[in-house]
């Protein structure tokens, strides 16, 4: 599937995006333009590492499949694989931007329930 998904012609992925991601594409042409010419760079020079990119807001093409993207999430950067699965939609979609918090135990006198603990 991987192989079908690379080989669309841009004609055929603008008809299998949404409406809203060919209108980024259209209009983002800049920003895209920096990043494509980065990835053939990385592409000439034989470069195995992950593109390191600021763009959360860049849509997935077909030509990305297979590349690892470093994509900044507010603090750092966490990479990513382009699978075919990933085509269309956009690079923030999967890093998200705040980590899930684990609390530990509570203090003690943090709650009104830990006056009855002993201090030890």
């Amino acid at each position: 599937m991987g192989d079908q998904v690379k080989a669309l012609s841009n004609d055929e992925f603008n008809r299998m995006i949404k409406s809203r991601a060919r209108r980024a594409l259209k209009r983002n042409s800049l920003n895209y333009r920096t990043l494509n010419e980065k990835i053939e760079e990385y592409r000439k020079k034989g470069i195995d590492k992950p593109i390191k990119t600021h763009l959360r807001e860049a849509v997935i093409v077909p030509q990305w499949i297979g590349l690892k993207f470093k994509i900044h999430m507010g603090k750092e950067f966490q990479e990513i694989a382009i699978a075919p699965n990933m085509v269309g939609r956009r690079l923030g979609e999967f890093v998200y931007t705040s980590k899930r918090v684990q609390h530990s135990a509570p203090g003690i006198r943090a709650t009104r329930g830990s006056k009855f603990l002993s201090v030890k």
